[in-house]
């Protein structure tokens, strides 16, 4: 009796002492993988770039076969690999002018260490750590000289600034592009004018035989700081024949009141060049507008280009001349905007732009007067003429045919010439 229980206690240590052997084994065997799981994977990844001047055996090796040596262990997916930068063999270098060198694009080629293990290739194309991308310093591609409107004329550049201590307008005529001479051969050369005045002018040289001149000219004007904003350069480019004639081929007008202009910036434009009305003016002048409605806004648009041949009663510096646009309705007056006042000029230039609100369905009631006024200095305005348009209601002729197209043409600048008539009693 007293063996049994002695063997049944026996067994039951050893099983006991079995289950506590087999759990600390399993403990230890746990703590061994959740280490081995959070340890860190370093691999070399020699060649993560496959440019095109590898051979087509080595991309097809890297791309398309996947060594089960270099697969990731199940216990590595979540582990961050530590990527060692590729090796470049030595190639040609060029000197810039800063003296930094830089790589040749097409000698960009980096060459895989043998025995080196890649499993990286989205980075393909790219350039490595610590070179030069040439493509990030190219100039913005200019179009300017190339990409011409159709029916364009000729296209002029050319530079200004102002000196405010010494009250001097800087214009440098720089050159010009596409000019279209009567007789194929082109001699060009510019007249500059600044208006109001229009019997002073400076002169550039003629360039021979060409329809691409650069003139690389310089001219002086004298202009005072306060009346600056309403001046307006004028360039009027000519063409010389055999005989010496000069033909007008074509001018480009600046309103320097839209213009910052400082001695510390050189301001650098283009303009295309545009055909000069050659009608004679009328007996009070012509003025030149565009109109547009916009049928989604229900906004009638009226820019106030310019003037020509205009009567003044008085065409000393004192005296301004200005244009008045009004919105009437059923000959009832709706609204009315005013230009800014230019120095008397027979030919004033304006460029502003302004906007009614008007509802679709009011267009055929609706019409517009611009008159053109002067006024000296402490006197009141006198009106030089007046020009209005419209529906078959109230215009016909060229007027009612401005008024049809624009709203034909919805959102569409609609620019016209129109004679002025004498104002009403």
């Amino acid at each position: 009796m007293h063996q049994n229980s002695c063997l049944v206690a026996a067994v039951a240590g050893g099983v006991i002492g079995g289950i506590l052997l087999f759990t600390l084994i399993g403990i230890a065997l746990y703590l061994l993988w959740k280490k081995l799981c959070f340890l860190p994977s370093y691999e070399e990844l020699a060649n993560p770039v496959t440019p095109p001047c590898l051979e087509p055996s080595l991309q097809e090796q890297n791309f398309t076969q996947s060594s089960p040596a270099i697969q990731p262990k199940s216990t590595r997916t979540r582990s961050v690999p530590f990527i060692i930068p590729p090796k470049i063999h030595a190639r040609d270098w060029i000197n810039l002018i800063n003296e930094e060198p830089i790589q040749e694009d097409n000698e960009l080629c980096m060459t895989p260490q043998s025995g080196s293990r890649s499993s990286f290739h989205s980075l393909a194309g790219a350039y490595v750590i610590g070179s030069i991308n040439p493509e990030l310093y190219k100039d913005p591609e200019d179009n300017s000289e190339t990409n011409f409107p159709e029916g364009n004329i000729g296209r002029l550049w050319f530079s200004v600034e102002y000196e405010q201590e010494t009250e001097r307008l800087l214009v440098s005529l720089i050159k010009a592009r596409n000019l279209q001479a009567p007789a194929g051969s082109c001699s060009p050369f510019v007249k500059i004018y600044l208006l109001p005045d229009e019997r002073r002018f400076l002169q550039s040289k003629t360039k021979r035989k060409t329809p691409n001149p650069h003139f690389d000219e310089n001219f002086v004007f004298q202009a005072s700081s306060k009346t600056l904003h309403q001046r307006t350069l004028k360039f009027l480019v000519f063409h010389t024949d055999k005989q010496k004639r000069h033909h007008l081929l074509g001018q480009a007008i600046l309103p320097l009141k839209n213009e910052t202009l400082t001695s510390d910036s050189k301001l650098v434009i283009w303009r295309d060049l545009e055909a000069e009305n050659l009608e004679p003016p009328s007996e009070y002048g012509d003025i030149q507008f565009s109109l547009s409605y916009n049928d989604y806004l229900g906004r009638l648009t009226v820019v106030v280009l310019r003037a020509r041949g205009l009567k003044l009663q008085d065409e000393s510096l004192t005296t301004s001349v200005y244009v008045k646009v009004s919105l009437m309705n059923h000959n009832k007056f709706i609204k009315c905007k005013k230009t800014a006042a230019v120095l008397g000029s027979p030919n004033p230039v304006y460029n502003e732009s302004f906007s009614f609100k008007t509802d679709q369905k009011e267009l055929d009631t609706a019409s517009l007067s611009l008159s053109v006024l002067q006024k000296a200095e402490g006197d009141k305005s006198h009106q030089l003429g007046r020009v209005v348009v419209g529906p078959y209601m109230y215009t016909r002729g060229r007027e009612l045919e401005h008024w049809n197209e624009m709203t034909s043409k919805p959102k569409e600048l609609v620019k016209r010439w129109h004679a002025l008539a004498a104002a009403p009693n």
